[in-house]
């Protein structure tokens, strides 16, 4: 016998629990999205929802959809269909669906995205965010942590690839240097990267030219991922902690959904 759906709060409910939005960066747009007014039997997961991962979820009959980067962020100050969150927008509350997103508050929770990232580098001790919560200080933005067995960025390289499940990965610094500390944050770390130097490890998705040039003459190896690519790895267990919330509930995560760069070589 199938379970019987979930209202659409009991699952928004759930779902602040697990990372609760206070936690979020104050520039950051989280929460529910969209209220649709389907009972929730089936959850769709991904990190960008793009039209094509919209249309898959809809026809898969999906009911809510978690987002992980809000595909409502800037204002929008109508709705006639010219812009991608206009089309998003519109296309769900036509279904009926409700979009939920977590962002930075699933970063900064403790278990959430940013402890993911940390265990790329192998076993850690010291793992405390680097602007921790003030109510919880094991929460917060950004990872730092001291390497159990520091290494050189070259024997870092294959299980940071492994972890994140990536064959390419975009580096910079001296990989032969003794690396001990690892400086992590999902997305784009510019910010919180400017203390990192001698002997740190840097890994997050995207950095600026500068940004890298800055960090590796002060001493640090630089690891990028692209944007995405060092969050989208976390979904299978997000699916899990969320299956467990909410039992009954079946949670797919979006094959369709990829990170939009991939290699390109002329050789």
């Amino acid at each position: 016998m199938s379970s019987l759906p979930l209202a659409p709060a009991a699952v928004v409910a759930a779902l602040d629990a697990r990372a609760p939005l206070r936690l979020a960066a104050p520039w950051d747009n989280v929460g529910l999205l969209v209220a649709g007014d389907r009972p929730v039997r089936r959850l769709g997961l991904c990190v960008d929802l793009r039209p094509a991962v919209l249309d898959a979820f809809i026809a898969s009959d999906v009911d809510l959809i978690v987002a992980y980067h809000p595909p409502i962020f800037a204002a929008i100050k109508r709705v006639v269909g010219q812009g991608t969150p206009e089309r998003t927008l519109a296309r769900a509350l036509r279904a009926g669906l409700s979009i939920y997103s977590p962002h930075t508050a699933l970063d900064a929770v403790p278990g959430g995205m940013g402890d993911w990232l940390v265990e790329a580098a192998g076993p850690v001790e010291a793992n405390a965010p680097i602007q921790p919560d003030l109510a919880d200080p094991r929460a917060g933005l950004g990872r730092r942590a001291q390497l159990c067995a520091p290494a050189p960025l070259h024997a870092l390289l294959p299980q940071i690839a492994a972890h994140l499940g990536l064959r390419h990965l975009r580096v910079a610094g001296d990989r032969s240097a003794l690396r001990s500390a690892l400086w992590c944050c999902p997305g784009a770390g510019g910010e919180l990267m400017k203390g990192a130097g001698q002997g740190d490890l840097v890994l997050t998705g995207e950095l600026g030219h500068h940004e890298v040039l800055r960090l590796t003459d002060r001493g640090a190896a630089v690891v990028l991922t692209e944007h995405s690519n060092c969050e989208r790895g976390f979904l299978p267990r997000y699916a899990d902690q969320l299956r467990a919330a909410l039992p009954g509930v079946d949670v797919q995560i979006s094959p369709l959904d990829v990170d939009p760069l991939e290699v390109w070589s002329a050789g």
